[in-house]
């Protein structure tokens, strides 16, 4: 048991909010292993890319320009194409395997397990799980699943905060706090951004609020799990470009348009994704094999737009880099949606944000493409669409505007564009209002289990004895 002298117990924010120094300490300690996990995971991502796309398939997409870290060489013979049909097909049959025979909470997207966990669940999350959601989300990105990491690796970090919390005995509200550390130091250190990763595991609970109290256990344990993951992998942001300044007020009638068609986009993305949810409920084969029809689709559209595949984060590098057609980005991006939808609500393992960067950093290439095409001049940066893009996407479908906007300024040094992003991530978060990607968000803190009771008032608690009394002088005596 961990044992504090007096004058630390206690951490003062404000009358109704503290934090006692243990909970610190122990944020502390989960950023740590949540650093630790996302090496990991990290390392044998890499791995898992290597096996499937370059050794047995023969191909080798991009990588991002600040993931310059990969297993082997080039790859030893010729892309064999038929091999993009099966590839993600075996991937979400292993993925389907260990999921569905060890820990079935783990299919789908992670970020909404833990927002259910929060909200639903006292902030219990059991103890494999993290192990199983690292696994199978390995092999069903790997193969060409499109999906994303953060899932995984916010089930890791939250996974092991419930579980510190679950053994120390302590309250459910100090265990959902250790819950929302672990996700914050998850999404830090493998997206190199440790304010944004601490913003956005208080941010992501809701649609329209803000879990408090979660913000310093998750700034302490994001700092922490992003200064480890960097001492393995290097330091620097995720992705490379030049820097990139707002100077032209007129610019801003472009992100104006800009914003409203990710707005527009988003909702059909959000559409989309619980179509193809409502459509897989139907299914009632073996659960094991649903996954595969995900896959198989997955690979189908991947025979003719490779891009489509994995994470893809390589392809908004290229869009950066000015290396993409207008066309191409147009197409990716679109069947993007769809393949995300198909593959977490197929069952596959893995998140939704990588892909949400993807679609909304295309849209941007290609809407800046046919800005300074048809508008030349008019557009300082045709390529700062692309960060503005990204950030303003997933602002808008996953009702996290200020996580949006830190994290890909983090992610791609883009401090200069602060101010298109924040127009473009408030047009698209209005316009997409009360429609998230993530189905378990509840829309403000009145309406979650979790704090039921902190809209109740005791009213006997604060009467006193005095208030209800009432004083006689004489008190009348019994003959």
């Amino acid at each position: 048991m961990i044992r504090l002298h007096k004058p630390f117990y206690r951490f003062h924010l404000a009358p109704e909010f503290q934090l006692s120094g243990k909970l610190l300490l122990l944020s502390a300690l989960v950023g740590v292993i949540s650093g630790l996990g996302a090496v990991l995971f990290f390392y044998l991502m890499a791995w898992g890319d290597y096996f499937f796309m370059n050794l047995l398939v023969g191909y080798e997409p991009p990588l991002a320009g600040g993931e310059q870290f990969a297993i082997g060489g080039a790859p030893g013979h010729p892309p064999i194409r038929w091999l993009f049909l099966i590839v993600p097909a075996i991937g979400a049959l292993l993925s389907g395997i260990i999921v569905y025979s060890l820990a079935p909470e783990t299919e789908g997207d992670g970020t909404d397990a833990v927002i259910d966990a929060f909200h639903n669940k006292r902030g219990i999350i059991r103890f494999r799980v993290p192990f199983i959601k690292m696994i199978s989300s390995i092999f069903t990105i790997s193969s060409g699943g499109s999906a994303g990491r953060e899932g995984p690796i916010m089930q890791i970090g939250a996974g092991f905060g419930s579980f510190l919390a679950t053994k120390l005995k302590l309250r459910d509200e100090d265990r959902r706090l250790l819950l929302i550390a672990g996700t914050s130091a998850g999404m830090g250190a493998i997206f190199r951004s440790p304010l944004g990763g601490a913003v956005v595991g208080a941010e992501v609970l809701y649609h329209d609020d803000f879990e408090a109290q979660g913000l310093v256990p998750s700034l302490i344990s994001s700092i922490i799990a992003y200064s480890t993951f960097c001492s393995v992998y290097g330091w620097g942001p995720l992705f490379r470009m030049p820097a990139l300044f707002f100077h032209s007020p007129t610019d801003l009638l472009f992100y104006a348009v800009f914003g409203i068609i990710l707005a527009v986009v988003g909702r059909i993305y959000i559409k989309t994704y619980f179509s193809v949810k409502e459509w897989f409920s139907r299914y009632r084969g073996p659960k094991v094999l649903k996954p595969v029809i995900g896959g198989l689709i997955v690979g189908a559209i991947g025979l003719f737009y490779p891009q489509v595949l994995g994470m893809g984060y390589g392809w908004i590098q290229q869009a950066l880099d000015g290396k993409m057609l207008l066309s191409t980005m147009v197409a990716v991006a679109l069947l993007k949606m769809f393949t995300t939808s198909v593959t977490i609500n197929s069952g596959g393992s893995g998140g939704v944000f990588a892909p949400s960067l993807v679609i909304g950093g295309l849209l941007g290439g290609a809407f800046g493409q046919y800005v300074d095409a048809h508008f030349p001049g008019l557009v300082t940066h045709p390529a700062a669409f692309v960060v503005v893009g990204m950030g303003g996407f997933f602002a808008g479908v996953a009702k996290v505007p200020i996580a949006s906007i830190i994290m890909v300024s983090e992610m791609t040094q883009g401090y200069g564009l602060l101010v298109p992003m924040m127009l473009v991530a408030a047009i698209a978060y209005l316009l997409t209002r009360h429609r998230s990607i993530y189905e378990k968000q509840v829309e403000t803190k009145k309406d979650s289990p979790a704090h039921f009771g902190d809209f109740t008032i005791n009213i006997l608690e604060e009467l006193k004895v005095k208030d209800a009394m009432v004083r006689r002088r004489q008190i009348p005596r019994i003959p």
